[in-house]
């Protein structure tokens, strides 16, 4: 056995490996050392994968232009991304339930970093799409396991305000990967702009590594497909998770037909704003790193089925506002439909968390499956009703979605709430 300083030794060395929990198997708690590491660290780790996510999205024209490829086309470098997320969190979720969820997050992030770095390399258009698919796919790691993490580390009473600290890193980096690249192409190219993102993103893995405390109460789950489908069925099952499944759906496929289609609004007379103020739209997405993170901390103080709903119909209040023809208005209504949007996601993150005893990365991996595919699906269908009525088409679009979602969490707020399997 090594003499006690040595031992002090090791540990002092190891900490950068994210031991800065203490050597006590206690969950955490808020205002200790190792709780402020470990919102850091994810708060980082969501930051970069949602900038690496969406830092392509101002730069699309670009893509069209040197790359000789239509629109439709150079939308592909978002959409191959995100939906190779969605299928990867598939398998990443259940597969952290076998090999540990520290682990396949420093995996995800280091490997979704070099694939972005690579992206600018590539001669060919093929080439840039398979590195994009590639670093969604990694991607899927993090975002599917990190809710996991918390909802076994935390403190039950404090898992509410971690979860909305790692959301207001998902939403800061969403919009930071945005307009980052959109300040880089004014002096620069393209190109820059991925690689500049990309060593951003590194240097926050660095950290997410250092500060991340190895996991305490993961229990691992041998991986196998009798374990997945019947992880599966116990999730459909259950009184609560289905529904929150269904809200994710349903509310990022409203968040996305909105943000999709008020450009084209404010595009036409008598706005006719250019692309690039288009883009400045994604500030709003500073009121949801706020309510993220305030939303949690009051449903650790009176229930998550007290604060919910409200944050539904908050959104619904934004999108009126956008009805007006007066620009003020429709900006606060962004505002708002941003503070309802991140607020109910951060809620209901930590709901499938707290619900789920059992497999719970296969149950944060279902719940971001079903956020992205109403990402995909509402945000195509939109489209439609642009078509036929403009933006108040879209309005009643988003309204019918927002209305269901409202419903659902009515629905919710009256299930007894189950103990945490501690």
């Amino acid at each position: 056995m090594l003499p006690s300083k040595h031992q002090g030794l090791r540990q002092n060395a190891s900490s950068c490996l994210g031991e800065v929990m203490e050597q006590t198997h206690e969950f955490l708690q808020k205002g200790t050392l190792a709780f402020q590491r470990t919102n850091q660290a994810l708060f980082l780790g969501g930051f970069a994968s949602f900038s690496l996510l969406y830092v392509v999205q101002p730069l699309l024209p670009l893509f069209s232009q040197d790359f000789g490829i239509t629109a439709t086309q150079s939308s592909l470098a978002l959409s191959v991304s995100t939906l190779t997320l969605a299928l990867g969190m598939l398998v990443t979720g259940p597969l952290s339930d076998a090999l540990g969820r520290k682990p396949m997050m420093l995996v995800a992030l280091w490997s979704a970093t070099l694939f972005s770095l690579l992206a600018p390399l590539m001669p060919t258009w093929e080439g840039l799409l398979l590195m994009r698919a590639l670093s969604g796919l990694a991607l899927s790691g993090l975002v599917a396991v990190a809710m996991s993490y918390l909802g076994e580390e935390m403190e039950p009473s404090h898992l509410g305000l971690a979860m909305g600290l790692y959301i207001s890193g998902n939403s800061l980096g969403g919009m930071s990967g945005r307009l980052l690249s959109g300040f880089v192409v004014e002096v620069s190219s393209w190109m820059w702009a991925l690689a500049i993102q990309a060593l951003l993103a590194g240097l926050a893995t660095l950290l997410f590594w250092c500060w991340l405390p190895s996991s305490k109460h993961f229990h691992a789950r041998p991986w196998s497909i009798a374990n997945v489908l019947g992880g599966l069925r116990l999730h459909l099952r259950d009184a609560g998770l289905p529904w929150l499944f269904a809200e994710a759906f349903l509310l990022m496929g409203s968040f996305v037909a909105l943000f999709n289609y008020i450009g084209y609004r404010l595009l036409q007379p008598p706005y006719d704003w250019s692309p690039a103020w288009i883009g400045l739209l994604s500030l709003a997405y500073l009121s949801g790193t706020y309510s993220a993170t305030k939303a949690g901390a009051m449903a650790d103080r009176w229930g998550r089925q007290r604060v919910f709903w409200p944050s539904i119909l908050i959104m619904l209040l934004g999108l009126g506002l956008t009805l007006s023809s007066q620009l003020w208005a429709i900006l606060l209504g962004l505002l708002l439909y941003s503070y309802g949007f991140f607020a109910g996601h951060s809620l209901a993150s930590s709901w499938v968390s707290s619900r789920a005893h059992q497999a719970r990365g296969q149950a944060s991996a279902l719940y971001l499956f079903s956020y992205y595919l109403g990402s995909s699906v509402a945000g195509t269908l939109a489209g439609l009703f642009w078509q036929a009525g403009h933006w108040k088409g879209v309005v009643l679009f988003i309204a019918v979605l927002l209305i269901a979602a409202l419903l659902i969490a009515l629905r919710l707020s009256t299930l007894p709430q189950p103990q945490p399997n501690r």
